[in-house]
């Protein structure tokens, strides 16, 4: 049997006699039940269609599992990957690897009847492995506050959890919508966000940390850049001289990466103590505590205008 670890790897024959199976039983479907299966367009812009509501959901990043349970659907998951940590009963599921290298053979083991791909998160190999095996692969990644609604809906209807799915997309977009609205005559401030220290990087406005900047009155200081994550150094962000400095992270405590700042005082931000953190799973997760996280930046927004 080949190493579970092996990217893209070979399955053992335990794992490949239940994905077979399950591709017989599949087959087992009557055509009536197949033209009343949900489906749904994921943002490959492929439609994915279930025989019936997914019931086994493998879920191959931590915001694939906190979408799922914004879905309705967390009761379902069978599989997450490191770090999937929110809601707290993730930390309880089964654990196929993290989200750059799966375990294949626990994964298919599990029997899911729905997978949940990150685009830029999960290797194409081991995805397109699934896929030749014949497990439904969603593939999400939302950019946009719409982005993250309709990832919810989408998902609801493959779990036929549409009650809940659209209930709390609904009120994402609402709580959203008035943040929008509260700032739009704000007067703008000058931000760089940190989104990492070694190597410094930043994230440019079509990011959607860098969407929800200009929400709350932002102006982003390195938003025209091409890259969506530049990689800066410390000379760009003193040319820049920014009215605050946000910083995130992976944790939730890198309150040391403000720290690094202080050692320049001429900067606007440090002059005028505009040093903020922001919990990085609140602001740099595409899911529904992004409304929390937006909801605290823009009331950082509003001390450093205060403080002027």
């Amino acid at each position: 049997m080949a190493s579970s670890g092996q990217l893209g790897g070979a399955l053992g024959p335990a794992a490949v006699f239940c994905a077979s199976l399950g591709l017989v039983l599949a087959g087992l479907g009557t055509s009536e039940a197949r033209a009343n299966s949900p489906c749904a367009v994921d943002d490959r812009g492929r439609e994915v269609c279930l025989d019936a509501p997914a019931s086994r959901i493998a879920a191959l990043s931590p915001g694939a599992t906190e979408l799922t349970w914004a879905a309705g659907a967390g009761d379902r998951v069978v599989a997450v990957v490191a770090y999937s940590d929110y809601p707290p009963e993730a930390r309880e599921v089964q654990s196929v690897g993290s989200h750059t290298r799966m375990d294949l053979e626990t994964l298919v083991s599990l029997a899911p009847d729905l997978v949940i791909g990150w685009i830029t998160g999960n290797p194409a190999e081991q995805l397109e492995t699934l896929e030749a095996l014949g497990l439904p692969v969603f593939m999400i990644e939302p950019r946009t506050v719409e982005g993250v609604a309709t990832a919810i809906e989408r998902l609801a209807r493959l779990a036929g959890s549409e009650a809940a799915g659209d209930a709390e997309a609904a009120r994402f977009r609402e709580g959203m919508a008035e943040l929008a609205e509260r700032h739009a005559e704000a007067e703008p401030v000058s931000v760089f966000y940190q989104v990492w220290d070694e190597p410094l990087m930043s994230v440019n406005d079509e990011h959607l940390i860098g969407q929800v900047v200009t929400l709350c009155g932002g102006v982003n200081v390195f938003g025209e850049l091409s890259r969506l994550v530049p990689r800066l150094d410390d000379e760009s962000v003193l040319a820049a001289d920014p009215e605050a400095i946000i910083a995130g992270g992976m944790g939730e405590e890198n309150r040391h990466w403000l720290a690094h700042w202080e050692q320049y005082p001429g900067l606007t931000a440090v002059a005028r103590d505009n040093l903020f953190f922001v919990p990085p799973s609140l602001i740099q997760r595409p899911t529904p505590r992004l409304l929390e996280g937006s909801r605290i930046l823009c009331d950082k927004l509003e001390v450093a205008r205060a403080r002027r």
